[in-house]
């Protein structure tokens, strides 16, 4: 944390360096929403993401006063960050699981448990809720989509139910799960820039994310008609143990990277012993097949990763501090106390929603936002589980309705679907916003009648 204020200090602020971004949107955005209107399929897909970006990260290297060789050098550092190289490598090991447990007939298999467990009528509501327990205990989105993406699809297409929505009923649960997680590294890193104890931003979280969640189910509820009511077979527990063995690893907290490992080498010892004709060389061949089904966002993340990386050098994200906190001092100067409490409470949302949107990363804008959201808080009296929850809850409603962020992309990778077809459908990151926005009002207006 230390390091990247530091690094944020030394830069000068500048609004030009955000252009790029705006670039990359109109690109990626833009040209999809246009295609759409004109009845292309998967109009999202004619201009891919990766190529998109590459306009707007040449646009940043032009942009950056350093010599051509160190903007270039930035921008491979931001490729490599250690957050971007995680996420490429959980996209690797989730496309190689589901590959290899496709070939199982494990995908199949765990639908069928799952349309036995779950009642017809509630479907997406348990699909919520299962994503929800696993992203809390695992404390990640990406890895909790991951494992329950494939077979919310499978699911999804048995009951014959929208897929758009059952995306976004797993991206739902992923995020509120994330948001709330003592282990999630957005729950660390809030907690650690604003000098609080994770429980007390537990309790101050949960105040919120749960009547976002209870509207959430409701909404999920009234659109869990199936079209049809799916056929169950006998349940074959073998082929579904790859999955409930990565869903139990996950529940324990086991590190992501050695779950999808686990999960690989089961659904690859299920395929050698119960597929006929299948051996070690079409085992590697599937998992490399996985790997190469993640290829557009492998390479999307990273690219994100270095202009996010030049943006934040050229003092772009310093600009946004700079713009939010001197809104943040103007309002304080003409207002009482209690009006600037509420102004920087707010203040910081949309600091932390603002660099979100330009690095596509909850935890790093949580890093970057967390020295000026504690100067906000400490000066205008909010306190620091006040401060460190916002943080976290407007950093995940962001990158809960990101089209271009990880959980999305990769959403969109297995349900094969437009972002913004996903992103539309992010029904508790929505509540989520507003019941946070709600609790700001709410509290201020409960202060004043006390005072009264």
């Amino acid at each position: 944390m230390s390091t990247t204020t530091t690094a944020n200090a030394n830069v000068t602020p500048s609004a030009l360096a955000l252009v790029p971004l705006l670039v990359f949107l109109a690109l990626f955005i833009g040209v999809g929403a246009y295609l759409s209107m004109q009845g292309v399929d998967f109009a999202f897909y004619q201009l891919p993401a990766p190529i998109a970006v590459l306009p707007a990260i040449v646009l940043a290297l032009l942009l950056s006063k350093e010599k051509l060789n160190r903007a270039i050098e930035q921008f491979i550092r931001g490729v490599g960050h250690p957050d971007i190289m995680a996420m490429c490598m959980i996209y690797l090991l989730a496309g190689a699981f589901a590959a290899v447990a496709k070939a199982s007939g494990g995908v199949d298999a765990t639908v069928n448990l799952g349309l036995s467990a779950i009642p017809t009528d509630l479907i997406l509501p348990g699909i919520f809720l299962i994503s929800a327990f696993i992203a809390t205990a695992m404390g990640t989105s990406m890895g909790t989509i991951a494992a329950v993406a494939p077979v919310a699809m499978g699911i999804a297409q048995a009951a014959g139910m929208s897929l758009p929505l059952t995306a976004g009923v797993v991206l739902s649960g992923a995020m509120f799960g994330d948001n709330l997680s003592i282990i999630s590294d957005t729950t660390i890193a809030a907690t650690r820039s604003q000098g609080c104890e994770m429980k007390d931003k537990f309790r101050e979280n949960i105040r919120i994310a749960l009547p976002a969640a209870a509207v959430a189910l409701v909404i999920f509820a009234l659109n869990s008609t199936a079209t049809e009511v799916p056929a169950t077979g006998t349940i074959e527990w073998f082929k579904v143990l790859p999955y409930i063995t990565i869903l139990l690893l996950a529940v324990c907290g086991m590190n992501v990277f050695v779950v999808l490992t686990i999960g690989i080498v089961l659904a690859g010892t299920v395929s050698l012993t119960s597929v006929a004709d299948y051996t070690l060389t079409q085992f590697a061949k599937d998992i490399y097949a996985g790997f190469g089904s993640m290829q557009e966002i492998f390479l999307l993340s990273m690219l994100i990763g270095g202009l996010s990386e030049l943006m934040r050098r050229q003092g772009g994200l310093a600009w946004l501090t700079q713009f939010v906190s001197k809104g943040i001092n103007r309002f304080g100067a003409r207002h009482s106390a209690q009006a600037n409490s509420r102004a920087s409470e707010l203040g910081i949302a949309g600091l932390v929603s603002l660099v979100n949107s330009c690095t596509a990363n909850n935890t790093v804008a949580i890093i970057v936002s967390g020295s000026v959201a504690r100067q906000l808080a400490e000066e205008n009296g909010v306190t620091p589980r006040r401060s460190a929850s916002l943080l976290d809850i407007f950093s995940c409603v962001v990158q809960g309705i990101l089209p271009y962020g990880a959980q999305v992309l990769l959403l969109g990778s297995v349900f094969e679907l437009s972002p913004l077809e996903i992103v539309a459908h992010s029904y508790y990151c929505f509540a989520l916003a507003m019941a946070a926005i709600a609790a700001v009002f709410i509290k201020h207006a409960t202060r004043s009648t006390v005072a009264e």
